[in-house]
């Protein structure tokens, strides 16, 4: 039997934090070559997050500044600057399909990468093929998706979604800033928000929001949200609420 074949479950323990400086993380991953649907559901809710086939959710145990958030599809009503950036977008194509890599993928992301290091001091380094293809790529799930938003033929946006019947998973978004007149970040987010709706699908699930965080606090800005007030394991009930701001 392959290794690969089978999932793996670890912590690290003592790592750097990758939003605080001089703070540490302690951080439990689970390798898993298949999970279906209902498992990731499951996981989703109970604040896990996915890259490839690497499931991962954050057990510090001094800090809890990481909350787990989804959107309140249903309730969610665009307000007029939103939708001037829906409208922004009208000539912006989306493509709907499973992950992919291309030369165009990988240029964009160094592009994208290489911007924010000089916005907000991200690290940079150019990302090899290897490492995209096993954050971004490596699913044997068909709820994997990548959405490609595309002007004039090129290239301007990539976003990895999962979507599955109860929840869009927003895992990861790149793009563009030479198209930054275009909000391309944020309507990519209004539009999982719109296909969440026709779908009837009540949440979308945006991963770890960090309040007032220069990289992490913009997602307050999608209300109404929830927030996930417990850190239950995977037999454990969740605590759900409504947060007010």
């Amino acid at each position: 039997m392959h290794i690969l074949n089978k999932d793996i479950e670890f912590i690290e323990e003592q790592r750097a934090c990758s939003y605080f400086e001089n703070k540490i993380s302690d951080i439990r991953y689970k390798y898993m070559y298949a999970c279906s649907p209902n498992s990731y559901q499951t996981m989703l809710e109970r604040g896990w997050r996915r890259f490839g086939r690497m499931h991962f959710v954050p057990e510090c145990k001094f800090c809890t500044k990481c909350v787990s958030m989804r959107i309140d599809v249903k309730n969610y009503k665009f307000s007029k600057s939103e939708n001037r950036v829906i409208n922004k977008n009208k000539d912006t194509k989306l493509y709907i399909r499973p992950p992919s890599m291309t030369m165009e993928h990988l240029d964009l992301y160094d592009k994208y990468h290489e911007f924010m290091n000089r916005k907000k001091d991200w690290p940079y380094s150019p990302i090899e093929p290897d490492e995209y293809s096993k954050s971004y790529v490596e699913s044997s799930e068909s709820y994997a998706k990548e959405f490609l938003y595309m002007r004039d033929d090129k290239l301007i946006a990539v976003a990895l979604v999962d979507i599955l019947p109860n929840a869009i998973s927003s895992i990861y978004c790149y793009y563009d800033h030479d198209y930054a007149d275009l909000s391309l970040g944020k309507f990519s987010i209004l539009a999982q928000i719109k296909i969440a709706k026709e779908m009837n699908i009540p949440y979308i699930y945006l991963g770890y929001w960090i309040k007032d965080h220069f990289s992490m606090g913009y997602k307050e800005a999608y209300t109404p949200f929830e927030v996930l007030t417990n850190r239950p394991n995977l037999e454990e009930e969740t605590i759900w609420k409504k947060y007010e701001l």
